[in-house]
């Protein structure tokens, strides 16, 4: 594993790569995680695992968080975005890195971001969403004035900080047990994760819009991974996007009984892994 530095648009990201056993060049893989993680927490994991399967992975820190630079805590989805277009590029200038076979895996929030930058990046030749967040504005604005009264509450107190996990119910990004039971214990543990993030990063997460990228893949081959019960990222909109995605997909039901299984439980990750790495390896092929 080698500590990286890239930019986008001025700022400064920090990675890890790693580089599988054998002669290359190799196929590669850009990771991005859920809301507020940094590279040594989820994402690591699966890289490490997909570096094992044959791939050079590039896991980061994004804009705002760990050991990157930007807004501290905020986040910024378009930002975001440009940050993968920054990684895709980053690993296809890599002599290890074949430059013809680069993909995006995305879990939890990173998901969306994941099918949002394949589907303007004709850079990335397959996406993966595992445990995926779809984020759709129009789901999320049935109750249209609900939807509305919350986006103005954010705006209102845009630039403020709260927590980002509390147990039970409380004022925090991801209230409830199953989110503090992965990043207020041990199980996450990083020296550059922090517990808040801006009330402005609610806004973000509620504009941004996944799930109406999935025309917009075109024959880009698609894979969801997805456990059957899952209280934070829908199941429901997880087969959304596979029905509406236009090329090659396939889609793996997982019996999780929670979303954080599949960030640091076995079977679950292993599984999730293992198809990833079977699915790109198809799909980055010579």
């Amino acid at each position: 594993m080698t500590r990286i530095v890239f930019e986008s648009e001025g700022i400064t990201l920090v990675g890890e790569l790693r580089v599988p056993d054998g002669d290359g060049p190799h196929p590669a893989v850009v990771l991005t995680g859920p809301f507020t993680g940094v590279k040594e927490q989820v994402v690591g994991t699966y890289a490490e695992l997909l570096a094992q399967s044959g791939f050079v992975t590039l896991a980061f820190d994004h804009r705002g968080f760990g050991e990157s630079g930007g807004r501290r805590q905020h986040e910024d989805s378009q930002g975001k975005l440009a940050d993968l277009r920054a990684a895709v590029g980053a690993l296809a200038n890599r002599p290890e890195v074949d430059p013809a076979r680069v993909g995006v895996v995305g879990v939890c929030l990173g998901g969306g971001y994941a099918v949002r930058a394949a589907a303007g990046d004709p850079r990335v030749k397959a996406v993966a969403g595992i445990a995926g967040a779809y984020n759709s504005p129009a789901h999320m604005a049935k109750d249209v004035d609900s939807y509305r009264s919350a986006l103005a509450s954010f705006l209102d107190r845009y630039n403020e900080y709260l927590p980002a996990v509390t147990p039970g119910i409380g004022d925090a990004a991801m209230p409830g047990d199953e989110p503090y039971a992965y990043y207020g214990t041990a199980r996450s543990a990083s020296p550059h994760w922090r517990n808040e993030v801006t009330r402005g990063s609610l806004h973000s997460l509620m504009t941004f819009d996944a799930l109406g990228a999935a025309e917009l893949l075109g024959a880009t081959p698609l894979l969801i991974v997805h456990g059957r019960t899952d209280a934070y990222c829908s199941p429901e909109l997880a087969r959304e996007l596979h029905e509406r995605a236009p090329g090659e997909k396939e889609i793996l039901w997982l019996d999780a009984t929670q979303h954080i299984d599949l960030y640091d439980v076995e079977p679950y990750v292993t599984q999730a892994a293992q198809t990833s790495a079977d699915f790109l390896h198809r799909h980055l092929k010579p």
